[in-house]
């Protein structure tokens, strides 16, 4: 098989990649190839509207399975690429066959990071990732009355609430100080915290986890101080490892995920990475290497490679933005607060409407806002200005943002 360009990875950024190159004038042969059986689709529902019910798995598509061959792009799921061959331009599948790429763009995400203690392969431990994770929960919850949530970061407050929608009980266990540590600031933390809470959730930071028990079938979890929890299930959402082995194998250069410059492009020639799996010097966290694991990326990243791909390079230098739905919440977060060093409340969170703002020496660098979208919206132009702006005007939240004076 030979092709213009061979996308590998069929999920966010795969397919964006291919729509991309079409909507870009390219006319040359693509081809994508993905391990699981189902054409692009998108996987944030999974812990979301899938798991409840809310959406069927047919409205999650990109688009529909009709439209990839009507765009002449060949489908090859199922597969997996196991080796890379950078100076022959040869791509291998597991099961032997070679094909041939004038370009690759590799966007396969990453897998879920797995726990490295006894009985973690037992039946009913899950990882929130593809449908077929989410379909094997699903399946499972009949006769499942008690599951206990491993993470505090969105997969595990989001796969938590959903399971308290549908009236199981919860137990949600985060080894650090506090639930989202990693992306968002301490009054963030202790809303989310108090809102699982009292939506029933037993949330239990500071956690460690000795083992899981089960003969078979997981039964309960051991925690670091002996104590256990029964249990019949057990959903772990402690975030992902790049799936970018062939690529490290092959010589490109990267380590927790494939490094790639302002066109996406790795150090292997004619060789492409995008979405999570690509790590990047991003302008909205000083220039510092980092992955953004989001559907905003994915989808840029793909247009900055499209565009390349066929003749209108243009730096990638999209603004980033993340969501999450929990309960009746709507977060909504643009920027990167990571390096902040003066956090913003805007709103009283007991309305459960409010912002936080994120500074770095005086600038705006991100915002997160909890059914406060006005304030996501206008705080974005705020953030791509690294808007200069009084503390305690950011803080009166009978302003709009975008009248506030600048300093």
């Amino acid at each position: 098989m030979n092709y213009d360009v061979l996308i590998v990875g069929a999920g966010q950024g795969g397919g964006a990649a291919a729509i991309q190159l079409r909507q870009q004038g390219f006319a040359g042969s693509i081809a994508m190839v993905g391990r699981e059986a189902e054409p692009p689709y998108e996987r944030p529902p999974l812990s979301k509207e899938y798991l409840l019910g809310e959406k069927s798995f047919e409205r999650l598509y990109i688009r529909p399975p009709e439209f990839w061959p009507g765009k002449e792009v060949d489908l090859l799921l199922g597969a997996e690429v196991t080796a890379i061959d950078p100076k022959a331009h040869i791509a291998t599948l597991g099961d032997g066959r070679a094909i041939t790429y004038g370009t690759l763009i590799w966007a396969t995400g990453g897998d879920p990071r797995r726990l490295t203690i006894p009985g973690a392969e037992l039946a009913g431990v899950h990882a929130v990732r593809t449908r077929d994770d989410a379909d094997a929960i699903l399946a499972a919850l009949d006769g499942t009355e008690r599951v206990v949530v491993i993470g505090g970061g969105y997969i595990g407050l989001e796969a938590a609430a959903v399971l308290r929608k549908l009236g199981h009980e919860v137990t949600l266990l985060e080894m650090l100080p506090r639930v989202l540590a990693r992306v968002a600031g301490p009054q963030l933390s202790a809303f989310y915290e108090a809102e699982h809470r009292a939506h029933g959730v037993d949330l239990r930071t500071e956690t460690g986890i000795e083992a899981m028990l089960g003969d078979g079938r997981v039964s309960g979890v051991r925690l670091a101080d002996g104590s256990e929890i029964g249990c019949q299930m057990v959903i772990v959402g402690i975030g992902i490892i790049p799936a970018v082995g062939p690529l490290l194998i092959a010589g490109a250069a990267g380590g927790n995920g494939i490094d790639v410059d302002d066109l996406c492009r790795t150090s292997l020639p004619d060789v492409y990475a995008i979405g999570d799996c690509a790590a990047h010097a991003n302008p909205f966290a000083d220039g510092a290497v980092v992955r953004l694991e989001s559907v905003q990326n994915a989808n840029d990243q793909a247009v900055t490679v499209a565009r390349a791909v066929a003749g209108k390079a243009e730096p990638y230098k999209a603004t980033p933005w993340f969501w999450s739905n929990q309960y009746d919440l709507k977060l909504q977060t643009v920027g990167l607060s990571n390096g902040y060093d003066t956090e913003v409340l805007r709103g009283d969170p007991a309305s459960r409407s409010f912002s936080v703002i994120y500074l770095k020496q005086g600038k705006i660098i991100a915002l997160d806002a909890v059914n406060a979208i006005k304030d996501y919206v206008q705080a974005r132009k705020l953030v791509e200005e690294g808007a200069m702006i009084a503390p305690e005007d950011l803080a009166d939240a009978s302003r709009p943002l975008k009248e506030l004076d600048r300093l």
